[in-house]
């Protein structure tokens, strides 16, 4: 899936902020040219959101970085079971690894929770609706998690609605003035 520059910017960013000039503990480990291979695993059942955005990760920090996802985007894993396979150079994968992590973790959190508030609400004609109380520079990713769990979008951010809140109303001097 072809990414926003929204989150590539994030991405490298969170790279530059986590690898810096350079893995210190891989340089000083693993031979040049070494090849590893490992597993994103579910720790505990989930609702999987974000595998599009770890493989840019592994990807930014090395296009060669082969990635093969096991579970798709939506569906339920169990605690146990491995949501992709990665494949390329070790320190390539020690140096993303982090940062896919962080965003598989939090993006399969949002979904897993709007999936069970969807599941709970089911049959009642009540929708799951998102706000902008999103973690900076996340808001498109975690948005996409809320869709992925059965939930839907609500505004964006203030320049796509009006929502008149409570303190809209105190700075207007009230709900009629407001």
């Amino acid at each position: 899936m072809p990414l926003p520059p929204e989150v590539r910017e994030l991405i490298e960013r969170a790279l530059r902020e986590d690898v810096g000039p350079g893995d210190a503990t891989t340089s000083a480990l693993l031979s040049p040219g070494q090849s590893g291979a490992a597993r994103l695993i579910a720790k505990s059942p989930l609702v999987v959101a974000g595998l599009p955005f770890a493989e840019a990760v592994f990807h930014a920090v090395d296009p060669e970085t082969k990635m093969e996802a096991l579970k798709a985007e939506g569906e339920r894993a169990a605690g146990g079971e491995t949501l992709a396979g990665v494949s390329g150079s070790a320190a390539s994968l020690l140096a993303a690894e982090r940062v896919a992590l962080n965003i598989l973790q939090g993006l399969s959190g949002v979904a897993t929770l709007t999936a069970e508030f969807v599941r709970r609400v089911e049959g009642t004609g009540v929708r799951i609706l998102d706000t902008r109380k999103t973690t900076p520079g996340m808001r498109l990713m975690e948005k996409y998690a809320v869709r992925v769990g059965g939930g839907s979008n609500h505004r964006f951010g203030l320049f796509d609605g009006v929502l008149i809140k409570d303190t809209h109303i105190r700075a207007a001097g009230g709900i009629a003035r407001a």
